[in-house]
């Protein structure tokens, strides 16, 4: 047979011929692209196919949970071996499709709360892990070798043609609708709503991706993941963030920025209109970022310090607000935010100037990672923020700064701090001599050792003791040395040369609280801006609508 003849006896439609299939199979159920609700589970039954790949949207905060919930509760003589493709696991039912049998491998970025159960079922067999990726890697292989045939979305309204509203919350929806919608897989979505033709406030996602929508059952689940208390803020992480402030953010002149959740770096957040005003830094740091719209950055957007902020996803609480201040975030003409996680984590890699996280371990060579031997957290988008990226070109002030090289070499470098205390709450050292992702990645099989962000990318790092200048060490020698003299009383600490100290600190690789002229008496809650969510509601003139959890005054 000639290649020819191969060629024109070849089927080049059969996803589409299958998709029809899927679809008809389903159609009793159906009305236009309109699911009944208490049919859902035979629609996705009937659509669905044993060994598919499902995406399903569990993003840092935006569940797909009716969907996620109603396909926990199919049959798995129907459907199993389904392989997940969720950037967040998040919900308990996402490990329970597992342990029922329904589905058995899982591609993810992050697992927050489920991190100690996904531990456990992967030590003993019940989840088989493909990858633990970025956000953005996750996405990127939904449109090369990880194309989902089924995806399973949330927005917040959808009309009768299945175009689709999705408000502040925006998140990841589009991204896994495209690379669905466009390779012949089904897009099935849950709606809080479903309105007529014209009732939407702006359409977000046209009806021609979509192929099914049910109206849920309540509207899908939104965590405030970014939410952080003041009043949980200890004097401990004032002191960092005085650290940080003094000793990278104006040293430095960091405009463009992105910080991780956490208490440290909301300590960072309140302490501008008060320690940064003091200091005379308004306008000169911290004018651009990228990150969701943390109630704790409230005082310093309405202090002048905040220009623009262009977010992953939205938070609970927040809707008004960020209606309210569209010269800050991004907004739509119908008031609400629209937000994007993949080009938000882009953002985050090439368009800022530094990043700011934290870590649960890191080891003697600065590489560092949250999955431990009893929890496997994954990485979210930290990797894709907290790395050098190669591809940058543009040139700023803070990049430059820690420039290298010579000649056609010369090239600035990111800032990508990790900020922790030497001890964990529960009293183990974060230190470690050797991570705890070595062994955990070894037993589960992976190829590599799930390492969040590795030692050569870092930059600084900052505990309570001072900040660690690594992007000045010569080797892996003076690395250590420096990580040794910021660690305190932790195996790594004591090893400390006391003599070594002074050259690292006069060779500018170490700086002490007295080297950063940080008077660490003023580390206290007096200095923050707002000491707790009443205060952050009065600053945002009552804009801010905090989650009934957080309503403690």
């Amino acid at each position: 047979m000639t290649t020819q003849q191969q060629t024109s006896e070849r089927t080049w439609d059969s996803r589409r011929t299958t998709k029809r299939e899927r679809l008809a199979a389903a159609r009793q159920d159906v009305d236009g692209k309109i699911v009944k609700r208490e049919s859902l589970r035979g629609v996705l039954e009937a659509v669905i196919h044993p060994g598919d790949k499902v995406a399903l949207e569990g993003d840092n905060q935006k569940q797909a949970d009716f969907l996620s919930r109603t396909l926990a509760q199919c049959d798995p003589k129907v459907l199993h071996d389904l392989h997940m493709l969720i950037g967040s696991v998040s919900r308990s039912e996402h490990l329970d499709l597992f342990e029922s049998g329904i589905a058995s491998q899982l591609d993810l970025a992050y697992a927050g709360p489920q991190s100690v159960r996904i531990a456990q079922l992967v030590d003993d067999g019940t989840v088989s892990i493909g990858a633990i990726h970025t956000y953005v890697e996750l996405y990127a292989r939904m449109v090369i070798d990880l194309r989902p045939d089924v995806a399973l979305l949330c927005a917040s309204a959808a009309d009768e043609n299945g175009n689709l509203y999705t408000g502040p919350n925006t998140e990841d929806t589009p991204t896994i609708a495209e690379a669905a919608a466009f390779h012949d897989s089904l897009v099935i979505v849950q709606a809080d709503e479903i309105v007529g033709e014209g009732g939407l406030p702006r359409v977000d996602i046209p009806g021609d991706w979509v192929d099914l929508v049910v109206e849920a059952d309540r509207p899908f689940y939104l965590e405030p993941l970014f939410t952080r208390d003041p009043h949980g803020i200890t004097e401990l992480q004032i002191l960092q963030a005085m650290l940080a402030v003094r000793g990278i953010y104006e040293r430095h002149h960091v405009q463009s920025l992105n910080h991780g959740v956490g208490f440290s770096t909301a300590a960072i957040e309140l302490i501008l209109p008060t320690y940064g005003e003091k200091l005379g830094l308004k306008g000169k740091i911290c004018r651009n970022w990228t990150l969701n719209p943390h109630p704790t950055l409230i005082p310093a957007i309405e202090s002048g310090w905040v220009e623009t902020i262009h977010s992953f996803g939205g938070e609970a609480g927040m809707n008004k607000y960020t209606a309210a201040r569209p010269d800050v975030f991004f907004t739509g003409p119908d008031g609400s935010m629209r937000s994007n996680r993949v080009l938000c984590q882009l953002a985050g890699q090439y368009a800022i100037d530094m990043f700011v996280g934290s870590t649960l371990q890191m080891d003697y060579e600065a590489n560092s990672s949250t999955v431990t031997e009893d929890r496997l957290s994954g990485f979210g988008g930290a990797p894709n923020m907290g790395n050098d990226p190669h591809g940058r070109r543009h040139a700023t002030p803070a990049w430059l700064d820690l420039h290298y090289g010579d000649g056609a070499d010369l090239r600035g470098r990111k800032l990508v701090v990790q900020l922790f205390e030497t001890f964990q709450s529960t009293g183990t050292p974060t230190f470690v001599e050797s991570l705890d992702a070595i062994k955990v990645g070894k037993e589960s099989g992976m190829p590599l050792p799930p390492v969040m962000i590795y030692g050569d990318d870092i930059s600084h790092v900052v505990t309570e003791e001072g900040v660690a200048y690594l992007y000045k060490a010569a080797s892996l020698e003076d690395r250590k040395a420096a990580l040794a003299a910021i660690a305190g009383v932790t195996p790594l600490g004591r090893s400390a040369d006391a003599g070594d100290l002074e050259r690292l600190r006069r060779d500018g690789l170490v700086a002490l609280p007295a080297d950063l002229e940080v008077d660490t008496s003023l580390a206290t809650r007096s200095l923050l801006a707002a000491r707790s969510i009443g205060d952050l509601v009065a600053w945002s003139d009552g804009l801010y609508e905090p989650p009934a959890q957080f309503r403690n005054w």
